[in-house]
């Protein structure tokens, strides 16, 4: 943390909205709060205006859609900018989807693409310009800088947002790879970050907003759940309540799976609905351009709705090719519809024992982003309790007395009203109330928590106690002979153990272990959520189904060290040491037993290219 920085800066980059909040240092510790920084941005070609969130959308025109001069912002001094960030963007997105990018972040978790590639506006027709889901992270970035030194420095090098203490959080969820990715993209856009993870940041701004009163909303033995459910992801979290010596603490237990399932489902849910009604009552089928369009209008009904309007909101969208209606189609969505496409359909009830559906495997699937098989969040939610939860004496699991939402989906009375609804069910053998925890501007809370976080970090306050939100594993050869038609045995050494502060160098006491040094070798990674008890230096010989998870392998040759004759091939005794970096990624030293030479391991990221030296 740079303690010569004036202010903390809390970033959102979220899937849908991104948003800035801020803490000034230079104001009394009892004085200081999180304030939320206003980002100027476009709303129309050639119109600018001040809002809270900046729409995480990147319109990219052709030189025959706009003039360039209507893209200038405050701070483009000399050329015009080619691209245009944020409302504009969004509002283009229901009229030209193939030149906006939108779910950036969805795309920078998934590894089943190259996230570096020019993938995005992703479109099974051609876009005549793409970006990378890093550059678009680049770019929202960027546009934040720009926005707060225009704004907040006014020519002073000191406060220009460079020079701040920055926090920009991510899924609880995310993996190394994608963690790496994100601070890559701050990085490009000129920034050094720490990241925070976005179920703490949003109980950070719970505890903010509630002072010390919050020790009267939860007591001891209370399990709070920080339920997130964003644009791409839903996020979930638990943090146990504790009395030690008449003092609450804090203690962050389990956070779930990666689980891409979130606003953007509901989007194209209503879109494949709103299509069927139009080709019910008008007899158009739309084609694959417009029901991107559709998805977009809808999106944004959706979140009109959710915030409580009452009204049929209309959908309007072009009329493409000879055999559609000229001009524009209309239709309207109502709030009747909107929750038995979405209520019933995401949020079903369900038992506490049910589980999500599994996508069977098939040798061909559309290319996209790996959404969740089975769109029900409440059987998701069920089987991340009864995975990550206490247990009573029965061996029954100890449901949350307390639920946190954060999300832009929970703004929703209705979402909220039907997640409690299923825990009370849950709860009923118990008799136990699901107290909810209000909290004010969703939008705005993982911001003003990430921000007010390091405040606390600097100037002591409450804090919740987290490592390492998963324990990862490094796979080791056996010893033991190769046998026909088996794979050759391997076993898991724990070189990060669940809970692990960020900022630790852990020494692996692990003996007999050789590393092949001067040829090209593969190196596996694994992880966990559910072994929260193995220790660094643990090794497993065998493990049940779904207790490891195996992250990218890591393709590498290590050098030999200049001076050295060792052939190559050469097996190498080395001793192992584990640092957990600052913004929470993995570093794997191997440090030669005989002295001299340590490779560091990093995870793969370029494809083949080597990631350690």
């Amino acid at each position: 943390m740079d303690q010569d920085s004036r202010y903390i800066v809390g970033i959102d980059l979220g899937t849908t909205n991104t948003a800035l909040a801020y803490v000034d240092l230079s104001e009394a510790p009892a004085q200081r709060r999180t304030q939320v920084f206003l980002i100027p941005q476009l709303v129309a070609a050639g119109e600018v205006a001040a809002l809270p969130l900046l729409p995480s959308f990147a319109y990219l025109p052709g030189p025959e859609d706009v003039v360039p001069d209507t893209l200038r912002l405050p701070w483009h001094t000399r050329k015009a900018p080619d691209v245009a960030i944020g409302a504009f963007a969004r509002d283009q997105a229901a009229l030209q989807p193939g030149k906006v990018v939108s779910s950036a972040k969805s795309w920078l978790c998934y590894d089943g693409i190259d996230r570096r590639s020019e993938c995005l506006p992703f479109s099974r027709t051609e876009a005549p310009r793409r970006i990378s889901p890093v550059t678009a992270s680049r770019l929202y970035l960027e546009h934040l800088r720009e926005a707060w030194n225009h704004g907040m420095a006014a020519g002073n090098a000191s406060l220009r947002l460079e020079a701040q203490t920055v926090l920009l959080t991510v899924p609880a969820s995310f993996d190394a790879v994608a963690r790496e990715l994100t601070v890559e993209a701050a990085a490009a856009a000129g920034l050094t970050v720490r990241l925070l993870e976005e179920p703490q940041a949003a109980f950070y701004a719970w505890l903010e907003q509630h002072g010390e009163a919050w020790r009267h909303e939860v007591g001891d033995g209370d399990v709070v759940l920080v339920c997130d459910i964003g644009g791409g992801t839903t996020d979930l979290s638990l943090i146990a309540v504790s009395d030690h010596g008449g003092e609450l603490q804090l203690q962050r237990i389990a956070v779930g799976e990666h689980t891409l399932l979130g606003g953007d489902n509901m989007d194209l849910t209503l879109a494949y609905g709103m299509a069927a009604k139009l080709k019910r009552e008008r007899g158009v089928t739309l084609d694959g351009y417009q029901l991107a369009a559709l998805t977009h209008a809808c999106r944004a009904a959706k979140e009109r709705l959710g915030a409580g309007v009452s009204e049929p909101q209309p959908l309007t969208l072009l009329g493409r090719g000879s055999g559609v209606i000229a001009g524009t189609l209309k239709t309207e969505i109502t709030p009747a519809e909107m929750q038995a496409l979405l209520l019933d359909g995401f949020l079903p009830r369900c038992a506490i024992t049910d589980k999500p559906a599994e996508r069977r495997k098939v040798g061909l699937r559309a290319f996209g982003l790996d959404y969740a098989a089975d769109p029900a969040l409440t059987r998701h939610l069920a089987a991340f309790i009864e995975r990550h939860s206490f247990r009573d004496a029965a061996g029954n699991p100890m449901l949350p007395t307390a639920v946190l939402f954060n999300g832009g989906v929970t703004k929703s009375a209705a979402f909220q009203e039907r997640i409690v609804a299923v825990l009370q069910e849950w709860n009923a053998p118990r008799d136990g109330a699901v107290n909810l925890l209000t909290q004010s501007d969703p939008d705005l809370a993982v911001a003003r928590g990430a921000a007010w976080y390091a405040t606390v970090q600097r100037q002591g306050g409450v804090r919740i106690k987290a490592g390492s939100a998963r324990a990862y594993y490094l796979g080791i050869d056996s010893a033991l002979p190769a046998v026909p038609g088996f794979a050759a045995p391997i076993d898991a050494l724990c070189v990060v153990a669940f809970g692990l502060e960020e900022g630790s160098s852990v020494e692996i006491g692990a003996e007999g272990i050789g590393l092949v040094i001067g040829e090209p070798t593969e190196f596996r990674f694994f992880s966990s959520t559910v072994r929260r008890t193995d220790t660094v230096g643990t090794v497993l010989s065998e493990w049940a189904e779904g207790d490891l998870e195996e992250l990218p392998t890591l393709v590498a040759e290590l050098p030999v060290e200049d001076g050295r004759t060792s052939p190559i091939g050469t097996l190498v005794p080395i001793r192992l040491r584990t640092v957990l970096t600052e913004i929470g990624t993995l570093q794997l030293w191997c440090d030669d037993a005989r002295g001299g030479q340590s490779w560091k391991l990093e995870f793969e990221l370029r494809g083949n290219d080597p990631a350690a030296r």
